[in-house]
C-alpha cells in the first residue's frame, strides 16, 4: 500500500511489500483505531488539546500551534492522527523533511513529536502511527527518519529501540534546558538521537518479527555483563550501581529504571543521579565505537525473591549495517 492523496490508510500500515502473513505480526493493536492525516481545523485543535493531556504541559508555548502542523502538513511534512470509532482523537505523529551528512546534502523525514492519550497506551497505537509514518516517508522516496527521546524512558526505549529497530550513536545533553512540563520536569532535557533506517533488511525483520528477540537471562549467559547492575528491591525504587565496570567486549548493557518516572515521584535525587549515571556511560560508549541496537526489559527474581523488572540496553562494538 502506497499513499495517495484522499486515500486513507488501512490495516496494511505496516511493513511495506511483505506478505499479509508477515504484516500482520507486526504489531499488536487496538481494532478500533484509524490512523489518517489531520484534514480539519478541529483536527489541528484536537491536537493542541491532546499536546496538553499528554505532557501536563504548563507553558503554552511548549505546544505545536495549529497553524505550524497545518503548514507542515501543506508542505511535505506529516502530521497523523489516531482516530477512535467515535472519531476522538487518542494519538499523533508530526514531522517535516529535513537534511543530514556531510553538507546537509541528503534528505531524511525529522520525526518531531508523538504523544498517546494515557488511556490508550500499551494498545500499540504508538506503533501504528510510527509505521503510518514509515510507509508514507518511504512513498517520498526517503530512507531514513530520525527523532530524539528521553533514554530515561522505558516504554518509548521498548518501541523505538526493541519494536522499531531504531539505533543510536549520538547522546545530546540536556537539549531543551530546563523543561517544566509534568513528564520532563525536574531533570536534565537529555536525549537519544536515533535513526531509523526504514529501508533496510534489518528494520524489516525487526518489524514483522522474523527472528526471535533476546531475553535477559539469554544475553547475561551469554557473556553480555550489565556495566551498571542497579540494586532492585520489591520496597522502593532501584538505585543507580555505585561502581561501574570498564566498557569492553564486544556488547555491553546499559540499564535503566523501569519506570523513571515512579523514581522521580519517590526520590527526585535518586532520579537525577540516575541521569548523570547513564550520561557518562553512553557517552563514554558512545565515544569507543559502541552503538545502541536493542532494548530488552524483563521481569526476573530479585535478590529477596520478590519479582523486579529489569531493563538494559544493548550495546553492540561491531558496526551496524543497514543493507
Amino acid at each position: 500500500m502506497s499513499w495517495s492523496p484522499g486515500r486513507e490508510p488501512s490495516e496494511a500500515w505496516a511493513c511495506p511489500r511483505q506478505p499479509r502473513a508477515a504484516r500482520s505480526k507486526a504489531m499488536t493493536t487496538d481494532p478500533a483505531v484509524r490512523i489518517e492525516r489531520l484534514r480539519t481545523v478541529e483536527h489541528y485543535r484536537e491536537c493542541e488539546r491532546l499536546q496538553h493531556d499528554v505532557w501536563r504541559m504548563s507553558d503554552e508555548m511548549m505546544v505545536v500551534p495549529l497553524h505550524l502542523l497545518m503548514t507542515l502538513q501543506k508542505s511535505g511534512g506529516i502530521v497523523l492522527g489516531a482516530f477512535t470509532e467515535f472519531d476522538e482523537l487518542v494519538g499523533f505523529v508530526c514531522g517535516f523533511p529535513g537534511l543530514y551528512g556531510d553538507g546537509l546534502r541528503r534528505l531524511k523525514h525529522c520525526s518531531h513529536m508523538m504523544g498517546v492519550s494515557e488511556r490508550y497506551r500499551g494498545k500499540g497505537v504508538g506503533e501504528q502511527l510510527k509505521l503510518a509514518q514509515r510507509e508514507i516517508v518511504l512513498s517520498q522516496g526517503l530512507d531514513l527518519i530520525t527523532w530524539t527521546y528521553d533514554p530515561l524512558e522505558s516504554l518509548s526505549a521498548a518501541l523505538n529501540i526493541g519494536k522499531l529497530g531504531t539505533v543510536c550513536k549520538t547522546y545530546l545533553r540536556d537539549l531543551y534546558g530546563p523543561m517544566d512540563d509534568a513528564l520532563n520536569g525536574g531533570l536534565p532535557s537529555d536525549r537519544f538521537d536515533v535513526d531509523w533506517h526504514i529501508r533496510s533488511l534489518r528494520v524489516a525483520g525487526r518489524l514483522t518479527r522474523s527472528r526471535e528477540r533476546p531475553t535477559l537471562s539469554a544475553l547475561l549467559h551469554a557473556g553480555a555483563r550489565i556495566v551498571n547492575p542497579a540494586s532492585v528491591r520489591s520496597d522502593g525504587p532501584p538505585c543507580p550501581a555505585d561502581t561501574v565496570a570498564e566498557l569492553e567486549g564486544a556488547m555491553v548493557l546499559v540499564e535503566i529504571p523501569s519506570s523513571i518516572q515512579a523514581v522521580k515521584t519517590a526520590d527526585l535525587g535518586l532520579a537525577h543521579s540516575w541521569r548523570l549515571q547513564t550520561r557518562e556511560l553512553f557517552e563514554s560508549a558512545f565515544s569507543h565505537g559502541y552503538t545502541v541496537t536493542d532494548f530488552v526489559s524483563e521481569i526476573n527474581q530479585g535478590p529477596s525473591g520478590d519479582r523486579v523488572r529489569r531493563s538494559v540496553y544493548v550495546l553492540t562494538e561491531a558496526e551496524v549495517t543497514f543493507g
